[in-house]
C-alpha cells in the first residue's frame, strides 16, 4: 500500500514538473517572440543597444595649420608624434613568420632602455603585466621620428607605434612672443593661448572628422565591415610678414645686448617703412614655446606700456611746425635751464641747461625746457592732444596680435601738458611708436602696422586672405615732415657737443632718429624711482633719410651699460640694410631679379641639378663632392628670388668644414645643422671668422666657433 502511494506521488510530481517546464518553455517562446517583434526590453531598443555596444567611433583629428615667415620658412608646425606600445598576448601569433608579440621580455627591456628615458627594471615591470598590450607612460609618448627610427632599428618583436600629432616650434625661442604657443602639444587639445596662435586660432584650427565601424570584444575592427566616415578638414596656414634673416639679426643683437647691459628687458623691432610690415621683433627675456617655461605672459611689442621719454619730442616739434608753417626754428631761441610752471619746476637733463639756444639745437640736445617754451609759444594743450591722437597714441593699432594695450595719453594741467611734450606722464607702446614713425617716413601719411601677410588653404594652396597696405590719413604736410627729418638727421650726425645722438652715427647709412630717456614710475608710490639706472632708454629712427625704407625702434629698461643701445642699433641697421639690399652697389642694383619655386632636388644627379639651377639664374652653393644630392635648403615648394641663396648638399664620403666667412648667422646655422657639424655661434649678423680652417675634415667631437 505504501509503495503504491509513493509511486502515485512520484507520478504527480513528475507530471507537475513537466507542466512547469512546458509553461516556462511557453513563456520563454512567447517572450522571445515579443522581443523579436518589438525589439525592446524595458523601453531599450535591443538593436540599437547591440549596435552601440559593438560600434566604435574614432575621431579623425584635423591638423592645425602651420605658421610661416614671409619666405616660407616654418615657424610653427604640426608634426608626427609617436606612442610606443608592446603587444603581450600570445594569441597574436605570427604574421609572415614574424612574432606579433613580445618574446623575450628581458632582452626587450634592456634594449628599449637605451632609447627611452626609463630604467630597464621599470620597462620590464610593464612588460610583465597581464594585459593584451601595454604602454610606457609619459616617457613612451610624444616620441620623435628619430626616436621611433632608433627603436625600429632594435628589431624587437611585438613593438608597435600609435601615430598622433603635436605642435612643434623648430626654432625654439625664436620670435616666441609673436608666434605664441598652444595649450597643449597634443592634437586633440591644441588651442592658441598667446600670439598668432591665439589671434588666429580659428583660422589655424581645422574641423575634426570621424570613422565609425563594428568591433569585436577586444575593440578591433571586424574584417570587411562597413564603416561610416566623415573626413577631417585641416586648418589653414598663416604667413607672417617676418623675414627670418632680419629676425635672426635682431635675436642675436638683442641677446648680446642683454649679456652686456644686464637690462631688465629689451625690445627691438624693424618695420618696412613703405608698407607697415613688421619685418622682425625680438625681445629679451623670451621663452621656448616647446617647453613653455614663461616668466612674463605679456608681449612687449603690444602690451608693454611705459613713459616713452624724449622720443615724443619728435611729435611735439612736428605738431608745432605743422601749426606754425612759417616758424624758423633755427633762428628762434628758447631759454634752457629750470622752467617754472606754477608750483612746479621743469629741468633739463643736465639741470643747468645751455642758456639761450635755437629751438633746433634744443631738439638735438633734447632740452625739456625748450619743449616747455615751445608749447607755451606755439601750441595749445588741445592742439598737442589732438596731434598725439591723430598719430595713434592712446588708441589700439589693431595689429594682428592679442592683448594689445592702448596706453594713456591724458593731460589737464599746464605742468602735465609740458611733461607730456617730452614724454613723461603719458604711456605708449612700442607698436604705437612704430606706427607714428610711418608718418615721418611717408611724407605725413600714417600707415597701419601689420604682421600677417596672408592665410592659405593647407590642402589646396588657395590664398584665403591677403593683407594690403592701409593708409590711415595724412597727419602733416610734406614740408613739415622734411623739417622733422632734418632735425632727426642732426640728432645722429651733428657734432657730439650739439646732440645727444652722436654715438649712433654711421658713415654711409644716412640713419636719422631721436634718442629717449624716461624715468620709471613706481606703481606703489606714484613717484619715480631715483636710482642711477632707473630709466628706460630708447631710439626711434629710420634710414635712409630722404626716402626711408626701414623704421626701427629699440628700447631697454635699466641698462647698466650706456654704450650697449647705440651699438645694438648700429648692428641692426648694418645687418638689415645688407639683408634687404638697401645699399647694394650699382652692378647689383642693375642686375635683373626674378622669382621661382624650389623643386625637389634630393636623390638627383648633381650635374642635372646644376643645369636646372643655372637655367633659373639661381644663386646656389654646392657642399661636398658627391654625385647625388642628399639634402637641400630651402625645401621643395618654397618661392624665392634669384638673389636668395640655395644650398645643395651631396653624398660626399667625408664631412668637410666649409668657408662660412661673409655668410649670415642664419645661413651658417642652416649649413652646419644639415652637415651635422657642432658649432658655437658668437657672431651677430654675419660671420667674420671661424675657429676651424675651411677644408678640415670634421667629426662629431669637433666644435667650430663662429665670430
Amino acid at each position: 500500500m505504501k509503495r503504491e502511494i509513493l509511486n502515485k506521488n512520484r507520478n504527480i510530481t513528475a507530471k507537475l514538473f513537466i507542466l512547469i517546464f512546458f509553461l516556462f518553455l511557453f513563456c520563454f517562446i512567447l517572450r522571445l517572440g515579443y522581443l523579436c517583434l518589438a525589439g525592446k526590453v524595458d523601453g531599450i531598443n535591443l538593436k540599437e543597444f547591440s549596435n552601440k555596444r559593438n560600434t566604435k567611433k574614432e575621431t579623425l583629428y584635423a591638423l592645425r595649420g602651420n605658421i610661416y615667415d614671409i619666405n616660407g620658412d616654418v615657424l610653427a608646425q604640426t608634426i608626427n608624434s609617436y606612442t610606443i606600445i608592446a603587444y603581450l598576448d600570445e594569441s597574436r601569433g605570427k604574421l609572415n613568420g614574424v612574432y606579433q608579440y613580445v618574446i623575450d621580455k628581458e632582452d626587450t627591456a634592456k634594449k628599449l632602455a637605451t632609447v627611452l628615458d626609463l630604467r630597464e627594471e621599470k620597462i620590464l615591470s610593464i612588460l610583465n603585466k597581464k594585459a593584451y598590450q601595454v604602454e610606457f607612460g609619459s616617457k613612451g609618448r610624444g616620441l620623435t621620428e628619430l626616436q621611433k627610427e632608433a627603436i625600429e632599428n632594435l628589431n624587437l618583436y611585438g613593438i608597435d607605434f600609435i601615430t598622433t600629432h603635436k605642435r612643434y616650434y623648430p626654432n625654439n625661442s625664436f620670435l616666441s612672443y609673436v608666434i605664441g604657443y598652444t595649450s597643449s602639444s597634443e592634437e586633440k587639445d591644441m588651442n592658441g593661448l598667446m600670439g598668432i596662435e591665439k589671434e588666429y586660432n580659428d583660422v589655424l584650427t581645422g574641423t575634426n572628422g570621424f570613422v565609425e565601424y563594428q568591433k569585436d570584444l577586444n575593440g578591433y575592427k571586424f574584417p570587411n565591415s562597413n564603416e561610416i566616415r566623415k573626413e577631417k578638414v585641416d586648418g589653414n596656414d598663416v604667413y607672417l610678414t617676418i623675414d627670418s634673416n632680419v629676425q635672426m639679426s635682431l635675436e642675436t643683437a638683442v641677446g648680446k645686448a642683454k649679456e652686456e647691459s644686464n637690462a631688465n628687458w629689451i625690445i627691438a623691432t624693424v618695420m618696412d617703412a613703405k608698407t607697415g610690415k613688421i619685418l622682425g621683433s625680438a625681445t629679451s627675456p623670451n621663452f621656448n614655446p616647446n617647453t613653455k617655461e614663461i616668466s612674463n605672459y605679456l608681449n612687449p611689442l603690444v602690451s608693454y606700456t611705459y613713459e616713452p621719454g624724449s622720443v615724443m619730442k619728435t611729435y611735439s616739434y612736428m605738431a608745432a611746425i605743422e601749426e606754425n608753417p612759417n616758424w624758423d626754428l633755427y633762428n628762434t631761441n628758447c631759454q634752457t635751464g629750470p622752467y617754472t610752471i606754477g608750483d612746479d619746476v621743469v629741468s633739463d637733463w643736465n639741470k643747468t641747461g645751455w642758456g639761450l639756444i635755437p629751438y633746433s639745437r634744443g631738439y638735438t640736445l633734447s632740452s625739456n625746457t625748450c619743449v616747455a617754451n615751445m608749447i607755451k609759444n606755439y601750441l595749445s594743450k588741445q592742439q598737442l592732444m589732438d596731434f598725439y591722437k591723430k598719430l595713434g597714441f592712446g588708441s589700439l593699432t589693431n595689429i594682428e596680435l592679442p592683448n594689445e594695450y592702448t596706453g594713456k595719453v591724458k593731460f589737464k594741467y599746464d605742468v602735465e601738458v609740458v611733461n607730456a611734450g617730452f614724454g613723461q606722464g603719458i604711456t605708449t607702446t612700442p607698436i604705437q611708436q612704430l606706427k607714428a614713425l610711418t608718418a615721418i617716413a611717408n611724407d605725413g601719411v600714417l600707415l597701419k602696422p601689420y604682421i600677417v601677410s596672408k592665410t592659405v588653404n593647407s590642402d589646396t594652396g588657395e590664398v584665403t586672405f591677403k593683407s594690403k597696405v592701409k593708409e590711415e590719413g595724412k597727419v602733416a604736410s610734406k614740408q613739415t615732415i622734411e623739417k622733422v627729418r632734418d632735425l632727426m638727421y642732426l640728432v645722429v650726425n651733428a657734432d657730439s657737443s650739439e646732440t645727444t645722438g652722436s654715438s649712433y652715427k654711421m658713415e654711409g647709412y644716412d640713419l636719422i632718429g631721436k634718442t629717449g630717456t624716461a624715468q620709471i614710475a613706481n606703481p606703489k608710490t606714484g613717484r619715480y624711482y631715483e636710482g642711477k639706472y632707473d630709466y628706460i632708454t630708447s631710439f626711434a629712427g629710420m634710414y635712409p633719410k630722404n626716402n626711408p625704407k626701414v623704421i626701427l625702434y629699440v628700447a631697454m629698461q635699466r641698462s647698466y651699460n650706456s654704450k650697449v643701445l647705440p651699438e645694438t642699433v648700429k648692428t641692426i641697421v648694418r645687418d638689415t640694410a645688407k639683408y634687404l639690399g638697401i645699399f647694394e652697389e650699382t652692378p647689383e642694383l642693375n642686375k635683373e631679379i626674378s622669382s621661382y619655386k624650389i623643386d625637389n632636388y634630393k636623390n638627383k644627379e648633381i650635374n642635372l641639378v646644376k643645369e636646372k639651377l643655372d637655367e633659373l639664374s639661381a644663386n646656389y652653393v654646392v657642399f661636398g663632392d658627391g654625385e647625388k644630392v642628399i639634402n637641400q635648403y630651402p625645401n621643395e615648394g618654397i618661392k624665392i628670388s634669384t638673389k636668395d641663396k640655395v644650398f645643395i648638399f651631396t653624398n660626399d664620403t667625408k664631412t668637410v668644414m666649409p668657408n662660412l666667412t661673409g655668410y649670415s648667422v642664419k645661413e651658417a646655422s642652416v649649413i652646419l645643422d644639415i652637415l651635422g657639424i657642432k658649432y658655437k655661434m658668437v657672431a651677430t649678423g654675419y660671420i667674420n671668422n671661424q675657429s676651424i680652417s675651411p677644408g678640415t675634415v670634421m667629426n662629431n667631437e669637433i666644435e667650430v666657433v663662429l665670430n
